[in-house]
């Protein structure tokens, strides 16, 4: 089926979308981007590259948004986006950049609300991303950037604040989840005429 432009849309089931395909590349080239930050932790190609892998995120959502939305590209884009951070995070930390307890707070919430989520999916119960769990992203993101970019590199405070911002964010957004998901429950419980 073909939208008036001749652009294909693609259904619930398919796999080979351009959306996919953008956001396999960016699993591809994430190891690349691993080894030069544990390389360099800072450089204009280094930061270059964690600049195009992060915002081509937004790419693959433009694909989806113009040839529909698929169960694949549902599990594969946040899995490319966790990948892409814990990764870069984690490689800060093996370089001796980041602490690793904010990091590994972060990676065990990505974890457990990856989880959650899934549990109350499967028992047909949707917990739509918070808008808070966004804006974490996008603080995890600029908190490598800023190690990244040369010209903040030296900043080691400005870095170091924005990834303890994105710590409490994680935790934060990780809180309204559970409520969602437990608010989700009680109204499904009442319409089944469950009493708790």
């Amino acid at each position: 089926m073909s939208d008036p432009k001749g652009d294909p849309n693609y259904g619930p089931d398919a796999i080979a979308t351009p959306a996919n395909m953008v956001t396999i590349l960016r699993l591809l080239v994430s190891p690349l981007l691993f080894a030069m930050i544990s390389d360099s932790e800072s450089g204009w190609l280094v930061f270059l590259l964690w600049s195009v892998l992060s915002f081509s995120d937004g790419v693959d959502g433009w694909f989806a948004r113009r040839h529909g939305t698929t169960r694949s590209g549902a599990f594969l884009d946040p899995l490319a986006d966790k990948v892409l951070i814990l990764g870069a995070l984690f490689s800060l930390v093996a370089n001796g950049r980041f602490p690793v307890w904010p990091v590994v707070i972060i990676a065990v919430r990505e974890i457990a609300i990856t989880l959650y989520r899934s549990y109350w999916g499967r028992r047909g119960l949707a917990v739509p991303a918070r808008r808070s769990a966004k804006i974490k992203t996008l603080v995890q993101s600029l908190a490598v950037g800023a190690v990244l970019c040369p010209l903040t590199t030296g900043a080691i405070w400005f870095a170091d604040s924005l990834l303890y911002a994105a710590t409490f964010l994680a935790l934060f957004s990780a809180g309204q989840y559970i409520v969602d998901g437990s608010r989700a429950a009680t109204t499904m419980g009442d319409r089944s005429g469950i009493t708790r």
